[in-house]
């Protein structure tokens, strides 16, 4: 029997789940958020005492065989989070890609990528695991100053092999990331919509996908390869119209010298980035050449 304030704060959710799944559910939830270090389901199960259950395996089988709508859910998930946190104005969606490390001959998704927390500039660190995609909705809270990136969607990225081994169309994790924000675009029709997302994002394709739909907001590489916008097409002029102007000066050639910058965008100013307005306060060091 899970405890009276899991099953108020679960209630949203049963719609989702048929009743024998639901007690399981219950049951699992409980545990996850009792157990200490990794929040696995045998953790889940011993912290609450069922750690020698004869019919342990359906507790397994809630992820593994049980059939509920994962999109459904983080639906759900998100209008409460937005209801509770953010009611109206712009909606800022942060979204990123991290690895659970995760081996044996049964995990069939997992990859070998670069380990983002191990590997450095100049040290490159490969680990083997499974690539997960975190949608998360970025909200204020009523503790604290900064904004919390509330998740609500995981989505798995197979790994390219896992794909081929399949006869599957491998899709980039920007091709994820793609059908991820288009979805939340789906659930919101109504509200402003600001994804934030790191370098890894800076796609022209993703971009280009999106740019109607949401505003997207990613890093911008210094040694980036930089256009003018293709001109204008002259009356009768033949040939493929071109797809970008005279090419620009890189960032780093303008600089001219080594340049450290740290920015702190001021997040209650505006939809950020969609044009009405954006502040930042910058430290830059400057090293003159001699």
């Amino acid at each position: 029997m899970a405890p009276s304030i899991i099953t108020a704060l679960m209630a949203p959710f049963r719609s989702f789940f048929t009743a024998p799944v639901w007690d399981h559910v219950l049951a699992l939830v409980t545990g996850m958020t009792l157990a200490p270090g990794k929040r696995t389901v045998s953790a889940a199960l011993r912290v609450i005492g069922l750690g020698e259950a004869r019919d342990f395996a359906r507790y397994h089988h809630v992820l593994s065989r049980a059939r509920w709508n994962s999109a459904a859910i983080g639906r759900k998930l998100l209008l409460l989070i937005l209801d509770r946190f953010a009611p109206d104005g712009p909606i800022v969606i942060g979204i990123d890609d991290t690895i659970e490390r995760r081996w044996g001959h049964k995990i069939a998704a997992r990859g070998i990528y670069r380990d983002p927390v191990r590997s450095s500039q100049g040290h490159f660190v490969k680990t083997s695991g499974l690539r997960w995609l975190a949608v998360m909705a970025m909200v204020p809270v009523p503790w604290t100053r900064r904004r919390w990136a509330l998740p609500f969607l995981t989505i798995l990225a197979p790994s390219e092999r896992y794909a081929a081994a399949h006869r599957r169309r491998h899709k980039k994790l920007t091709d994820w990331a793609r059908q991820a924000i288009l979805q939340v675009r789906r659930w919101l029709p109504k509200r402003k919509i600001v994804v934030v997302a790191d370098s890894s994002f800076a796609a022209l394709d993703l971009i280009a996908a999106v740019r109607r739909h949401v505003c997207l907001i990613t890093r911008l590489r210094l040694d980036a390869s930089l256009f003018e916008p293709a001109p204008e097409r002259r009356p009768g002029q033949n040939g493929r119209p071109r797809k970008k102007g005279h090419r620009l000066p890189k960032l780093s050639e303008l600089l001219g010298t080594v340049v450290s910058v740290k920015a702190t965008t001021f997040e209650g100013l505006g939809a950020l980035g969609c044009g009405e307005g954006i502040g930042a306060s910058a430290v830059v060091l400057l090293e003159e050449n001699t």
